[in-house]
């Protein structure tokens, strides 16, 4: 069992994990509680972490299958068992693990007769398939079964539509959501003169990740979605004229610091020193840490002597991606 401590005021939270295991390759459960919670926090924070679980936490599916030979989706080709839509179907059930950005091409060649598994994709190094065993089709003839695939990784679900069909390129039904099933529930209990709560969470994953991955990963998410909270500035507030003009910066601490902090000999010294510091010593997820290096960004010094504005061109780099590598910095400036 992991057991994890954290001070909040005067009262020690702790976490862990009191039930896990895994059903098949395709169903992991786990179940964690949270405590000493006062009245009203417990059912706060697992109605949003639920919601995080089950809507921002990232997954990898095939969202196109590809043949020249296949002249629509509802076609049946001799030698093939099954329908075309049957084989896009079980293409949609192959359950996939990455880390990759963006999306990548894989393929399937086949020469029958033989049952055609996932096992029988040719993936990028990237990407890897939970169950190798998930049927995809039955060639009852010495055919040759060439598909051309694209893998992505995405959040949510995206729903195949008409416009969106070529010419021997169909897309699949797409759902990213990794967790297939969360809940919470709360037990209260008073203990001396006050009343207070456990937060029990129950996670259901489908096999790309362990229930404790995706709870960090929520808890992640979720963190993320408040830091522009933490250095945003309102401005101009007029209530009367119930017109409410509220600045909210994307780098408003950055330019604070800028301006109060980093004065010239400072910054001299912290270029000097950050030159001998890689960005693979610092707490980045492997999101931001590719992009930075796909851009030439290898140490703290060059990362920190670039603007805000040219972060956001990176590409793959998200708002909250540069909001984070910018609270990095302000923490090891403080402490510079």
């Amino acid at each position: 069992m992991v057991r994890e401590k954290v001070k909040v005021s005067t009262r020690t939270l702790q976490w862990k994990c009191v039930e896990s295991r895994v059903d098949s390759k395709r169903l992991y459960y786990g179940r964690f509680i949270l405590s000493p919670l006062m009245k009203g926090q417990a059912d706060t924070i697992g109605i949003a972490m639920r919601r995080i679980l089950l809507g921002e936490i990232e997954g990898t599916c095939i969202t196109r299958a590809k043949s020249e030979k296949i002249p629509h989706e509802y076609s049946t080709i001799v030698g093939i068992q099954e329908s075309i839509h049957e084989i896009l179907m079980n293409l949609k059930e192959i359950v996939l693990r990455s880390n990759l950005y963006g999306t990548r091409d894989a393929s399937i060649c086949f020469k029958g007769p033989g049952y055609v598994t996932a096992q029988d994709i040719i993936l990028p190094p990237s990407v890897e398939i939970i169950d190798k065993t998930q049927h995809i089709t039955n060639l009852t003839e010495p055919i040759n079964l060439s598909i051309g695939l694209q893998i992505e990784r995405n959040r949510g679900y995206r729903i195949k539509t008409l416009n969106n069909i070529q010419d021997g390129s169909y897309p699949i039904d797409a759902v990213f959501m990794p967790v297939r099933n969360a809940n919470h529930s709360i037990h209260s209990y008073v203990n001396g003169n006050e009343k207070q709560e456990i937060l029990f969470l129950e996670i259901w994953t489908n096999g790309s990740l362990t229930p404790k991955e995706a709870l960090y990963e929520a808890s992640r998410n979720l963190i993320d979605l408040f830091i522009p909270f933490l250095h945003a500035e309102e401005e101009n507030l007029n209530l009367e004229n119930n017109q409410h003009k509220v600045t909210l910066p994307l780098f408003a601490y950055h330019d604070r610091l800028a301006k109060d902090n980093l004065r010239k000999n400072k910054k001299e010294i912290i270029e000097i020193g950050w030159k001998s510091v890689f960005i693979d010593q610092l707490d980045f997820p492997p999101r931001i840490y590719n992009c930075l290096k796909k851009s030439n960004i290898n140490t703290l010094s060059e990362l920190y002597n670039t603007s805000p504005e040219d972060l956001m061109k990176i590409e793959h780099l998200r708002v909250k991606d540069v909001n984070f590598i910018l609270t990095i910095l302000r923490i090891k400036e403080h402490f510079a």
